[in-house]
């Protein structure tokens, strides 16, 4: 056990700076190597930007990038705080199980049990830290019979440092199969128990922002502790002797603690990095997602093997099924040679581009009904429901083709922001975009005029 955390703070000073990176050291300094401690969290499934937008943040191949740039000048530590997985569908799995393998590659000495975590219940986390070698981390999350679903703590050698580092999970995320302890009590338990002393305690703290300050108030033995999900991330704050940060958004930040090593000084500085463009992308972390692709094409994932398949209405329809465009052409031959020289008509061509048509995430934004009755399910099931046809903005149509009576299901102008959204399409703008898509109904010469009247609710 290390002195008390009293003795050594009365004169170790906790700095909390902000600054572009420390790698860069001057002359003495740079003889000595310092202590980096490296922590992302809520990763949310973000493999890697979809690329739908530009400038987008987040990803494993920067965030191994900037690891191998921090291991220029110093010992590296890199833990996570959890939220990796996306969802616990069979896909999502496959995912976390991706993203898993990403942080291994670039050495994470630690990975929190976080609440996605704890939806995959005590049985696949288990399989799935043996098929990985991940070094999962959880002090206070049990399974219903009181077992251990991972070690309390993990103790860690940087820069002649000891670092024993703690996960706790708030109790909002207990599940019929997860038990959670009072995190603060856990925490205090673990570190009591760690056999041959620490330098440095790091807690790797799933809970919101209200519980992670009452955490910092009552665990001054914490030296450092990273904090999420906290819906923003949380810039250095110091709570008496303990260095309190949260990094959030799909791993779009991490939370770098550095210590310098000239020996003499222990004090911590914390800087808050965005993973953004400017960083290049690690090989090995490309590598990975080429080999999560090359399964991704190989098991095919239908939606239903998906968390975010399109729901179906409480009482569905007689003939609510996808038709198909082609269906739409025998009555709608004008709008139809529009829609084909539109970007909605070269949206699956996009995702070949960039090899991202295996993916489901990606397809679903990029196909035609996506989990809909007649609609897309897998690319090798329904390779004819690519692109975003008819029914994307109008909704199954089948009913309507066989008589055009019966109004489509969908209002067009409320389908847009289901994947026009702020991630994927920052820059949109209703009224500009719409200008771009809005045609008109024009019946051909041998239908009655009725038809123009039943679908002239899809234009403004």
């Amino acid at each position: 056990m290390r002195d008390s955390f009293l003795t050594h703070r009365l004169w170790l000073p906790i700095l909390i700076a902000a600054s572009s990176c420390a790698c860069n050291l001057r002359g003495d300094a740079a003889a000595s190597r310092g202590v980096s401690l490296v922590v992302s969290g809520d990763t949310a499934g973000w493999i890697t930007p979809c690329g739908c937008a530009s400038r987008q943040s987040g990803g494993l191949a920067r965030r191994g990038a900037f690891v191998e740039r921090c291991r220029q000048t110093d010992d590296v530590v890199v833990a996570d705080v959890g939220g990796t997985p996306s969802g616990a569908s069979p896909y999502d799995v496959e995912k976390f199980t991706a993203i898993l393998r990403g942080e291994m590659a670039m050495g994470t000495s630690a990975h929190n049990v976080g609440g996605a975590e704890a939806e995959l219940g005590p049985t696949r986390l288990r399989a799935i830290a043996r098929q990985t070698g991940a070094p999962l981390v959880s002090a206070n999350a049990r399974d219903a019979d009181g077992g251990t679903i991972a070690p309390a703590v993990r103790v860690v050698a940087a820069g002649g440092r000891r670092l024993a580092i703690v996960g706790v999970l708030s109790r909002k995320f207990a599940t019929q199969e997860i038990r959670v302890a009072e995190p603060a009590a856990a925490v205090l338990e673990a570190l009591e128990g760690v056999q041959g002393g620490y330098d440095v305690a790091v807690v790797l703290a799933y809970l919101p922002p209200d519980e992670l300050e009452l955490l910092a108030r009552a665990v001054p033995e914490a030296d450092l502790i990273v904090g999420g999900p906290t819906i923003q991330t949380l810039e250095p704050r110091r709570f008496g002797p303990t260095l309190l940060a949260a990094v959030t958004n799909k791993g779009k930040f991490v939370a770098r603690f550095r210590a310098p090593g000239d020996g003499a000084s222990r004090s911590w500085r914390c800087e808050i990095v965005e993973m953004d463009d400017r960083l290049p992308d690690d090989a090995r972390q490309l590598e990975n997602l080429a080999r999560f692709r090359q399964t991704l094409r190989k098991r095919d994932f239908t939606a239903g093997e998906t968390s975010f398949r399109a729901p179906l209405p409480a009482q569905v329809p007689d003939n609510y099924h996808v038709a198909g465009t082609n269906a739409c052409r025998q009555c709608h031959q004008g709008d139809c040679n529009q829609w084909s020289e539109s970007k909605h008509a070269l949206a699956w061509a996009t995702l070949e581009k960039r090899a991202a048509d295996v993916d489901p995430f990606c397809q679903q934004c990029h196909t035609t009904g996506y989990g809909l009755p007649g609609g897309f399910a897998s690319k090798a099931k329904s390779a004819e429901r690519v692109a975003v046809g008819c029914e994307s903005c109008h909704g199954p149509a089948t009913a309507h083709a066989t008589r055009p009576e019966i109004r489509t299901t969908y209002l067009a102008r409320d389908q847009c922001l289901r994947c026009h959204d702020r991630e994927n399409s920052p820059a949109f703008a209703y009224d500009d975009y719409w200008q771009r898509i809005r045609h008109g109904n024009d019946p051909p010469a041998d239908r009655p005029d009725q038809v123009r009247a039943l679908t002239k609710e899809i234009v403004p």
